[in-house]
């Protein structure tokens, strides 16, 4: 008989960095490498023909990839996590679950890819979205119907910040239609600063391009769920697909991953400071940490902090296109999450694929800026927003 020691929870920051497999449910390696090893091949022999062993083929299971997924597992609170290659397609590896003739619920403020490819189910797939205003909770309740799969939110939303109530969402979807899934894209935050399966939600996804990342050298997407029957169909098109993480992108996902505390830490600490500087000189600002956002409490209650992306608006297309220009520091670039500070125009950029007709209808301004926050010294990343600011001239119309 041996004893079975009950495992010690640590603080997120604790977890992130602390990899355990004395509880057998990860990979082995021989040596005991500080590191796991990268294993960098296709396929793996066996010792019989007629039995195989725990690894086949790389498509279907790999040492490395199973390591990195075990412990997104348990930093995510999750039953199980699968790694594929891309955010976009972690969601559409979700949205396979989503057969034709049912129908997915999501926000009005969303990631321009996300609105690309629930509109090309909508037209090719026969799915039909739903767009709604994810800050009222009780608007969801007119499209729900037994032909549900899928509600899926953003909170914070991208580009706006607006806040959607993940456990209020989850209790009414669940209530009403037992089919159905709430999905969370949880790519703004990190599982460093929220956990959605904790809020209710039955899967979340992220882009591991980002912030469990950091370092904008590696495409990645991350899957989590809670019940193994769903988990067992995210696989199951994985490995049809062929889409799970090279062992490579997995060990630097991984590497990436333990230092995401100290990471998001930095960047949102810069982030606060930027926001209450904007919002010193009167510019319009989108961010969570601000007392002023309509939202403020709850997401406060979701989350263990604001986060580091934020957008503020100038008032004038123009002066906002003179201001991103102007800077020296805040590289011009789509995403976010890396250790080097962002600035972009979404209407322009990172959502230009919604037509500007829906982007008017769902009230996203074409003048917004947004600013993903890197661990520069502050200083500098504010003197260099207030020289753009004051070049442009953007700062004159505001005041």
């Amino acid at each position: 008989m041996t004893d079975t020691i009950a495992r010690i929870k640590y603080r997120p920051a604790t977890e992130l960095v602390y990899v355990d497999n004395s509880d057998g449910k990860g990979p082995k390696d021989n040596y005991n490498a500080a590191s796991m090893p990268i294993y960098q091949t296709a396929t793996f022999k066996q010792s019989s023909s007629t039995q195989m062993g725990e690894y086949d083929y790389s498509r279907s299971g790999n040492p490395t990839r199973s390591h990195v997924e075990n412990h997104l597992a348990k930093i995510m609170s999750a039953k199980r996590s699968f790694v594929v290659n891309s955010g976009m397609t972690a969601l559409d590896v979700i949205t396979r679950l989503v057969k034709a003739g049912e129908e997915v619920i999501a926000g009005n403020d969303l990631y321009g890819g996300t609105n690309r490819l629930l509109s090309f189910l909508a037209t090719h797939n026969n799915v039909k979205t739903h767009h709604i205003d994810t800050t009222d909770s009780e608007t969801i309740i007119p499209y729900l119907s037994e032909k549900t799969r899928l509600v899926l939110l953003e909170t914070p939303t991208n580009p706006l910040m607006r806040i959607a109530d993940i456990p209020r969402i989850s209790e009414i979807v669940h209530e009403r239609c037992p089919n159905a899934l709430v999905v969370v894209d949880n790519t703004m935050m990190s599982p460093y600063l929220q956990r959605p399966l904790e809020l209710g939600a039955d899967i979340v996804y992220h882009s591991g391009t980002k912030y469990l990342s950091g370092h904008h050298d590696l495409m990645a997407g991350v899957v989590a769920v809670k019940e193994d029957s769903i988990a067992e169909k995210i696989y199951f098109t994985i490995n049809a697909t062929g889409v799970g993480l090279s062992p490579f992108d997995c060990w630097l996902l991984m590497r990436g991953v333990k230092t995401l505390a100290v990471r998001m830490d930095r960047q949102q600490a810069n982030a606060i400071q930027i926001a209450d500087f904007l919002q010193s000189h009167k510019f319009k600002v989108h961010y969570p940490g601000l007392k002023t956002h309509p939202q403020y409490e709850l997401h406060a209650k979701m989350s263990n902090g604001p986060g580091a992306v934020l957008s503020f608006e100038t008032g004038n297309v123009e002066l906002s296109e003179k201001l991103v220009e102007l800077t020296r520091l805040w590289g011009i670039s789509v995403s976010f999450g890396c250790v080097n500070s962002l600035i972009s125009m979404p209407c322009r950029m990172s959502h230009a694929s919604i037509p500007a007709e829906v982007r008017a209808a769902r009230a996203m301004p074409e003048d917004l800026i947004r600013l993903c926050v890197g661990i520069e010294d502050v200083d500098d990343l504010l003197e260099d927003l207030y020289h753009a600011l004051t070049a442009s001239g953007a700062l004159k119309l505001a005041n």
